[in-house]
């Protein structure tokens, strides 16, 4: 195989592949549906046509039919008249008319013949056409059913390019949620265990050491209170409470000196700035 066949080859295979991937069955069926329908009436007109001739024919040998009786007539007055040149004329007419006669029955037999024949294959063919139009309709039936079933089939496999994407789509969505959920119950958690207001709070941790022991200590004076309240309402009836000391006014000043606010703050800072460094 030369180089031109070669390549002539491979365009006509490049060709019936694109067009085969183009073609849709079902149009194609009904294109052939439409061509064979079109011979069928072709057929029709043909038979039409040549009945039409036949008729002509028909109606000429009918004419000369109807001449040759004429000169038949004309030949038996001229006899009675004893004219037998005109006599012999007349039957040289009806001769030549019989003669004619001849020929148009032989065209008309043969006209009839071809008509027979046509109208035989009128017939096989539009035989042929109601079949093909059952096959048809059920070749596009069956094509119909089978897109629809391999639409499916892509769709339940998701094999198709648009079903991978959407499957991909999926994944990351459910990546982004479970992302999100986990978030969500870490921040619960710390809600919970209170390492979230620590961390948003701007204390330290010798504040916060503070702030519990001083929580501490409230709460053990008011129960101190409350032992107080409910020992000394028991020995109410038994003994008078004795009166309170005195308390040198003195002795207050150096009271509240020792808890001066100011001296814990520069203690605090003290501190603040050691664990700094």
């Amino acid at each position: 195989m030369g180089i031109l066949s070669r390549t002539s080859y491979v365009i006509r295979s490049k060709i019936n592949s694109v067009l085969n991937r183009a073609e849709d069955p079902t149009e194609t069926l009904d294109y052939s549906y439409e061509q064979m329908r079109d011979q069928l009436q072709q057929v029709k007109r043909g038979i039409a046509d040549l009945t039409t001739q036949k008729k002509r024919l028909e109606m000429q040998k009918k004419r000369l039919e109807e001449n040759v009786e004429k000169h038949n007539d004309q030949a038996r007055t001229a006899v009675q008249q004893d004219r037998e040149d005109l006599a012999r004329r007349a039957l040289e007419k009806k001769k030549t008319k019989m003669n004619q006669i001849e020929d148009l029955e032989r065209q008309i037999s043969k006209l009839q013949s071809q008509q027979d024949s046509l109208i035989d294959q009128k017939d096989e063919l539009q035989n042929r056409i109601e079949e093909f139009r059952t096959k048809k309709e059920t070749m596009k039936a069956r094509h119909e059913a089978a897109k629809a079933s391999s639409t499916v089939s892509e769709a339940m496999t998701a094999t198709g390019d648009e079903f991978e994407d959407v499957g991909r789509a999926i994944e990351r969505a459910e990546e982004q949620t479970e992302d999100m959920e986990a978030r969500a119950a870490a921040l619960d958690e710390l809600q919970e265990s209170g390492a979230f207001e620590d961390v948003m709070s701007d204390k330290d941790s010798i504040d916060r050491e503070l702030e519990e022991l001083s929580t501490d200590s409230g709460v053990e004076a008011e129960l101190e209170t409350l032992r107080s309240e409910v020992g000394g309402s028991a020995e109410t009836d038994a003994e008078p409470e004795p009166e309170p000391e005195s308390v040198d006014e003195e002795e207050l000043e150096d009271l509240e000196t020792d808890v001066d606010d100011t001296e814990i703050d520069a203690e605090l800072e003290e501190l603040q700035e050691e664990e700094n460094a």
